[in-house]
Order: C-alpha cells, then structure tokens, then sequence
C-alpha cells in the first residue's frame, strides 16, 4: 500500500488538538452625542482613581441636570432684579399709547372753540344746523364753521360748559375740567415749542406750578400777560426783574420772559422773534391756565404777524373766539400761522379748583375779570384816624381779613376788579355783618338764592408777617383768582411828626387771619413792585457773573 500511496508519508502519525474556541465580543456600548474635549477631559478626570490619601476631595463634575437646574435658578433671579424696571418701562409705554391716543385727529371742529361739530345736541358745544353741516361739507369747508355756543359768546352771552373738579358751579356742563387736563396729556410727548401764559394780575394763582406735567422737555417760553392792567406810573424794569426772581424761586427752567398785553400789543413784536428763533420747524403751543388771556394773545400775535407773513393775514378770518367765560376753548385748535412751516395751536385752559372761578356761579364770573387798569384802594384812607386792630375788611363775599395785630400806621392796600365792594367793621361784629349782608352788599354770590346756598369762608390762614424796614412793603397776600393785598407797616403817613417811630416797632410781627372758601388758596409773597413809589423801595438783586448768566431774560 505504501507504495500505492506515496503521499501518506508526509502526514504525521497522530493529530494535532483542537483549536481553543473564539473569547466572546464585548456588548457595545450605545451611541453618544460628541463632547467637547474639555468636557472628555474633565469626565476623564473624574473617572480616574484618586490616592488613598485625597479620595472624596475633589468636586464632582456637573451634570447635564445640574447645569439646566443652575441656568432656571439664574433666569428666575433676573427676572425677580429687572421686573420693577420692567413694569415701569411697560407702564410709560402704555401711558404715552393712550396720551398719544388724544393728539387731535382729523376730525372738523369749531374754529371758534375746538369742539367737535356735530348736529345732534342743540345746547351742547360744537353744535351745528344739519342744512348748514350738510352744505359745508359737500364744499370741504367744515373748518370755516363756528358753533351755536360760540356766537352766542361772541355777542356777550355767558355759557359755560366746564364742570367737575375746577369747573364752575351753576349753568351748563357738558365738559369735566379733569378731560380737559387729559387733551393736553400728549403734549409731553410731542416735540414742540410751549409758550406758556401767566396773569400778572393773578400771578401766583395762575402760573401752573406742574407745567412740565404737560410739556415734558420742551422748551418753554413764559409770557405775562395784561401788563397795560398795572397801576399807572408802574416801572416795567422792576416788574420784568420781580417776575423773573419768581421763577427761579419756583425752579422753572425757561428760554426767556416777555412781558406783553394784547390789548396795547406791547411786547408782542418780541415774543414773534423768540418763537421764529426757537421753534426751528416745531410746532408751537399756547398753553396757560383757564381765563389767563390765550385766544386774546392769539389774536394779538396774528395780527402783528399779518404785515410780513400772509399765511398768519389769511388765519385771522378763523380765529379762536375770545370771551370772558373761563373754559371758552374746549379742544386743541389748529392754526396755518408760519410761512416757514409748523402749527400754532390754542388748547382749553388748564381748569384749577383753587381759584376763585371754581367756587362762585357762573353767572358771577365776569365781576372777577378787571376791565380797566387797577387802582389801589387803601385802607385806613390818609385822611382818617382809624387803627386796623381789632377790624375786620370785607374783600365783597369772597374774603375776609381779621387784624389781630398791627402798628398804628399799618395799610392794606386791595389791588383786584374795582367791581369788588370792600366793608371794614369791628371784628366783634363781622360774624353777623357776614351773614345779613352777603349777597346784598358782600357780592358776589349776587342775590339772596345763591347766598343760601353759599358755603361761606370755611378756609382760615393765620398770618404772621415779620418786617424789616418801615419804608418798604413787608408782603403780599395775593388770594388765588381774584388779586393781592400789599401790606405796609407803616404805610399811614404820621399826623405827629416828633411821634416815636421806633417805639412802634418794637415786636416786628403783624398778626392778620385771612377768611376765604375752600379751596381757595392763599399765597404770601414778596411785594409786587407797582405805582410809581415802588421804584424807589424795590431792590435788584447783587448777582455774581455766573448767575447773571443763568438767570432767564426778560423783554417787554
């Protein structure tokens, strides 16, 4: 067989063992998200044993729940840090969405008054015949419409129509004095030039303290009107200064003070200069109290404007309606009055509850407007003996001044409408003079109906006014919406030339209760400088040149 085959041979006599059997493959290990090296790093850092010596030392890495934990717990604390800035952030803007919402639209108003027309209510503003509504505005000519209301104002009648918290007692309210405030509340949020109006005559009553409550950042230019009521022989110079010393004491910041008067057109043409100087293509407001003159200072800018520009000749036609009802003008008025673009606008007046206005009828509301310039009207007169203490003046039924203690030659002297009785009686009988006389001689109120519904002087100030000098007025006690009293201590010129003038002042007080309505208010102030004496006793102010500078300037 061997030799049959060979091959065998070379095969070995017994066989090799088995192979071991292949090791099992490990499980695999599910799919990851890729890490950051750093990340790899750090899980490799934490995965690695520690020495005996540190185990536990080191701090475990966070995890994924961890981190998402810390981001929660950081917004929360944000938010808590940043909320109040937030709900104030929301709240102003939610303000300025709604003043922004009572900007004037499009809508036709009386030129006269700024209601809205409209043709359903005959008694209530903006009033127009249905034919007549009907055929202006087939012509697009709605804004060359005057209201009922308004002609009647423009032949002499009273009509009131603002009630409310500062409005006016008696007559017709279609109108709260507070949405009258709210038409203006967009004003701080435009970019337009304010000029805002004061009454010289009611100069503390009327000045608007919050003014910025309505014109934000804008710049203000401040006008005085009724300049040609002062006293005669009154020095402009000493009036301008004084105005000006009161402003800074109120921390008004202005562009500059004009004093003017409508009716004599003094101080216009200047007040023209510094609007086409400072209005650089805004448009500009007239903004002041309610009855401070604003339509009569329109009138008077139009027609000073008329001669070089014809865009302020032709808006003469239309013209707000002037009237000395308070609350004549009942929405923002629209005037084309600048040749180089922008508005003029005239806007209601600012409604104050703390004026005399506020508290009478309304029937009773023109004896509170002086007609004609203001005389002082003296009390003791020069040529009588009679002491002030123990007496009481009667200012008609809207003021009552008790003095408690005066010098000898003490006088008080009214500046205020001349329409306005005034009675001096024993303090011991002023309680029963006041109330048999009031609405017969102590008016207004006028007539005994509105005397019993009259809520009398609830309002009582006492008074206690040092004096320095003898030569000089020691104050003013202005009553808000009617005018001032200037006190003099030693006013009464002596009829005993070799009498003891420093025995007299010994004390430097004067004690004085002032009786008015609520909420009249009652202002003491530093004597206005009017009549031709008052430019001897009044003193300009020593200023440094840095001062000078900042102080606002005044023209006239």
């Amino acid at each position: 067989m061997a030799s049959h085959l060979p091959f065998l041979s070379s095969f070995p006599k017994t066989l090799p063992p088995p192979p071991p059997p292949p090791l099992p493959l490990p499980p695999r290990k599910p799919q990851t998200r890729r890490r950051s090296p750093s990340s790899v790093a750090a899980s490799s850092a934490a995965a690695a044993p520690l020495p005996d010596d540190d185990a536990g030392a080191g701090p475990a890495a966070p995890t994924r729940g961890d981190r998402f934990l810390g981001r929660q717990l950081a917004t929360e604390a944000a938010a808590r840090v940043l909320a109040p800035e937030d709900a104030d952030r929301r709240r102003r803007r939610k303000e300025k969405r709604r003043a922004m919402a009572r900007r004037p639209s499009g809508l036709a108003s009386c030129y006269g008054c700024g209601a809205p027309l409209q043709t359903a209510e005959e008694a209530a503003p903006g009033y127009v015949h249905p034919d007549t509504y009907d055929l202006k505005k087939r012509h697009h000519q709605l804004r060359t419409v005057l209201c009922g209301r308004c002609k009647l104002l423009s032949h002499g009648h009273m009509v009131t129509a603002v009630g409310g918290h500062g409005g006016y007692p008696g007559g017709k309210q279609f109108v709260s004095a507070q949405q009258l405030r709210e038409q203006l509340a967009y004003l701080r949020h435009e970019k337009a030039l304010i000029v805002k109006l004061v009454d010289v005559v009611d100069f503390n009553g009327s000045f608007l303290a919050r003014v910025r409550d309505f014109a934000g950042a804008n710049p203000i230019i401040l006008v005085v009107t009724k300049v040609d009521l002062l006293p005669r022989d009154t020095d402009l110079n000493c009036i301008g200064d004084w105005v000006v010393d009161s402003v800074v004491k109120k921390k008004l910041n202005v562009l500059s003070v004009h004093l003017t008067s409508s009716k004599s057109l003094v101080g216009i043409t200047g007040v023209i200069s510094e609007i086409q100087q400072e209005k650089k293509g805004r448009d500009v407001y007239i903004l002041g109290s309610a009855n401070v003159g604003k339509s009569a200072f329109i009138s008077a800018l139009l027609r000073t404007m008329a001669y070089k520009d014809p865009v302020a000749a032709a808006a003469q036609k239309y013209k707000p309606i002037q009237s000395a009802v308070p609350g004549t003008t009942l929405g923002p008025i629209q005037i084309e009055a600048f040749l180089g673009g922008g508005k003029l606008y005239d806007t209601p007046g600012v409604h104050l509850h703390h004026r005399q206005a506020a508290v009478i009828h309304a029937d009773d509301l023109p004896s509170l407007a002086p007609q004609s310039r203001l005389k002082g009207r003296c009390f003791p007169a020069n040529d009588t003996d009679v002491e002030l203490s123990g007496n009481s003046l009667f200012w008609a039924g809207l003021v009552r001044i008790d003095v408690v203690k005066a010098l000898p030659r003490t006088r008080l002297t009214f500046y205020g409408p001349k329409k306005l009785n005034i009675n001096m009686v024993p303090t011991t009988e002023a309680d029963q003079f006041y109330k048999t006389e009031v609405g017969v001689t102590l008016t207004p109120p006028t007539g005994k109906e509105r005397a019993e519904g009259w809520a009398g002087l609830q309002g009582i100030r006492e008074l206690k006014i040092k004096y320095e000098e003898r030569d000089r007025p020691a104050c003013d006690i202005a009553i808000s919406g009617l005018g001032w009293i200037c006190v003099e201590p030693s006013g009464v010129p002596s009829s005993s030339p070799d009498n003891n003038i420093e025995e007299e002042y010994n004390g430097g007080e004067l004690h004085l209760t002032v009786h008015v309505p609520k909420p009249v208010e009652v202002f003491v102030r530093s004597p206005l400088p009017v009549g031709k004496a008052a430019s001897q006793w009044y003193r300009y102010q020593e200023l440094t040149e840095e001062e000078e500078e900042l102080r606002p300037k005044w023209h006239y």
